[in-house]
């Protein structure tokens, strides 16, 4: 099993979520977050453009998603097919137990 964790912008979420669900990635966790990525955020003008700020994090989203090890390159193709920007991250995930039928394995997802 794997879990894939994307960092991307709101615009993509929707797009990617509706991408997986036609696969049958029905599992999702979507959560806001911020965050700073290596460039520096998009300045922003404040008082009638007089001063400039450059904010020390950026909003953005996380999806999660805990899939089979068959299941990646069609789900990385998905996100990068509907995502414009951001990061993948693929991690193994060792166990997964559902709590109220107390089944294990890649049954659970």
């Amino acid at each position: 099993m794997l879990k894939i964790e994307v960092i991307l912008g709101e615009n993509d979420v929707m797009a990617i979520s509706e991408g997986l669900k036609k696969i049958g990635i029905g599992g999702l966790t979507v959560s806001k977050v911020r965050g700073r990525g290596k460039k520096p955020g998009p300045e922003i003008h404040a008082s009638k453009g007089s001063e400039i700020f450059v904010p020390q994090f950026s909003e953005k989203y996380r999806l999660e998603a805990i899939i089979s090890d068959a299941e990646e390159d069609e789900v990385i193709s998905i996100i990068k097919k509907h995502g414009r920007v951001g990061k993948i991250f693929v991690s193994q995930i060792l166990r997964a137990v559902d709590i109220a039928t107390e089944e294990e394995g890649e049954s659970t997802i």
